[in-house]
């Protein structure tokens, strides 16, 4: 695991419940009434352990899960059938992605991201120009030039 987030929970099974049918999460690993090791993609990895209480709110600070654009839809709704006031969103965002963000009954705040389709005509690509960060020209590429002849190094 390269990285995971450890949660405390004051109900595991709640929480196993939830992150499971709502987020999507399968136990990989659990010792009974202590700790539950959750992953969803490859080094998508959660922690729960248990605690004897949890923050009542939650924080500003979240983890993010990357998945996919068709994902979010199920994602919101299999969150609201669990906690109906859990989902914040879905919202796009100016960096062309999806965001749906969910509070977990640990009060942990969990951001789904996911890809939007680029558009080099959109507004998003034009917010993303006026930064300095433009679009690859994709009907004009050719083995000479210095990025590829750098690409193939790492190759």
């Amino acid at each position: 695991m390269p990285a995971f987030v450890t949660i405390p929970t004051a109900d595991l099974a709640a929480s196993v419940d939830f992150w499971t049918r709502g987020l999507g999460f399968f136990d990989l690993f659990s010792i009974p009434g202590t700790l539950v090791h959750l992953r969803r993609w490859a080094f998508q990895d959660v922690l729960l352990i248990s605690a004897e209480n949890v923050p009542e709110e939650p924080p500003a600070m979240s983890v993010s899960f990357a998945c996919v654009l068709s994902e979010v839809d199920s994602i919101v709704e299999s969150c609201r059938a669990l906690r109906p006031d859990s989902v914040e969103g879905p919202r796009d965002t100016p960096w062309t992605t999806r965001d749906v963000t969910v509070i977990t009954p640990e009060n942990a705040r969990v951001v789904f991201t996911a890809a939007k389709p680029f558009d080099p005509n959109s507004q998003e690509a034009r917010n993303l120009e006026a930064i300095g960060i433009t679009a690859p020209d994709l009907g004009h590429t050719t083995s000479k030039t210095s990025n590829n002849r750098d690409n193939k190094e790492h190759a």
